[in-house]
């Protein structure tokens, strides 16, 4: 049987290399093929250390096929940013357990991430626009769209169960559930997607100004610009000269020297910016109803209390898929996750179902 480092390590090498398989520039798939072979030999070093044979070792979990489902039907984006979100979080949990019982940080904890930038720096075959590229596709979709998508889910469910059971405890399960359980989805998912174009909407009207205000100094202080980002290539460890040559090659040129400084001075990627905010409205809406309409559906077609017992079924059920989708990220079990995820979203109807209870018999 594996252990957890043996089969996260499989994963991730079963998974490099169907980026690679569906990954059109070869530069970049080659990229991906040496991370898998890395990740392999991690995974047979873990393995011998625990005496588990190595012939037939790449088994992917349930966890990898699923991402690589995802993969296939909304693109290979979204595993790479996952995967490299994995790569992160597992060397963020290993520095904190490390800080926690006071043992010395080596800077192989970071070792993951550090060698697949290390490849695309290094590999002469990756030029600079196919790592911005890849740098783009990598943080702008990924594990944070997945999570996203589970957690408004997640929240369209949890927030209309526990209205229903309320309307439900204060009239017995009548149609008066219905009509609220639907205002509440409305409402939800409304909110919801309102809330998610103010803050996609302001996001880039704060970096279109930034932006702005970036392009006024180039214009008005291009000597100083010029020293500036002269000084940024300093800080990361090119040598003096060398900085202040790049910095004036790149100057000759306003609109390349702009792309450079918003990215390098402000940390903000352009291509970030163009992500459609009534999209991000119209997503979170459609997540948040198929949540709520979860809860909501056995009233459609009955009522009293076997539509009550029917909910309470359904939304279990949603529940617990939707716990076990959250172990994709955490890696955590799948029944501790799903059973952990039922108990508190039957916690939170059962707290509603009695206060409507208590509220109905209190009007009566």
């Amino acid at each position: 049987m594996k252990n957890k480092s043996v089969q996260t390590e499989i994963d991730a090498c079963y998974l490099y290399r169907k980026l690679a398989e569906n990954e059109s520039d070869e530069a970049i798939a080659n990229v991906f093929r040496q991370m898998g072979d890395i990740e392999q030999s991690h995974a047979e070093a873990f393995a011998r250390r625990e005496n588990i044979p190595t012939e037939n070792l790449i088994v992917p979990s349930w966890r990898a096929k699923t991402m690589n489902l995802i993969g296939k039907i909304f693109g290979y984006d979204y595993v790479l940013g996952a995967l490299m979100d994995t790569e992160k979080s597992l060397s963020n949990a290993i520095i904190k357990t490390k800080e926690k019982n006071k043992m010395e940080l080596t800077g192989s904890e970071t070792n993951h991430v550090k060698i697949l930038w290390s490849i695309l720096e290094n590999d002469k075959n990756i030029s600079g626009t196919q790592h911005a590229k890849f740098e783009t596709r990598h943080r702008s979709v990924g594990g944070n769209a997945i999570r996203a998508a589970v957690l408004g889910g997640n929240d369209g469910l949890v927030s209309n169960f526990s209205l229903v059971m309320g309307i439900a405890g204060a009239t017995g399960g009548g149609q008066a559930v219905l009509l609220a359980g639907i205002a509440g989805l409305l409402a939800g998912a409304l909110s919801m997607a309102l809330g998610e174009w103010i803050s996609v909407k302001s996001s880039q009207e704060l970096y279109e100004n930034q932006m702005a205000i970036e392009m006024d100094e180039l214009e008005t202080n291009p000597e100083g610009e010029e020293r500036e980002l002269a000084l940024i290539y300093m800080a990361k460890g090119i040598p003096e000269e060398q900085a202040r040559r790049m910095s004036a090659e790149i100057m000759k040129d306003k609109t390349h020297a702009h792309a450079v400084l918003v990215k390098e001075e402000l940390g903000i990627n352009p291509d970030e910016l163009q992500g459609s905010a009534i999209e991000a409205a119209i997503y979170s809406f459609i997540l948040f109803t198929v949540g709520a309409i979860i809860p909501l559906a056995p009233f459609f077609f009955t009522s009293g209390f076997q539509a009550i017992v029917m909910s309470v079924a359904f939304s279990a059920v949603g529940l617990f898929l939707i716990g076990g989708a959250i172990t994709l990220f955490t890696g955590k079990n799948l029944w501790y996750s799903g059973f952990r995820q039922v108990i508190f979203g039957l916690i939170a109807a059962l707290i509603t179902y009695g206060i409507g209870k208590w509220i109905g018999v209190a009007v009566a």
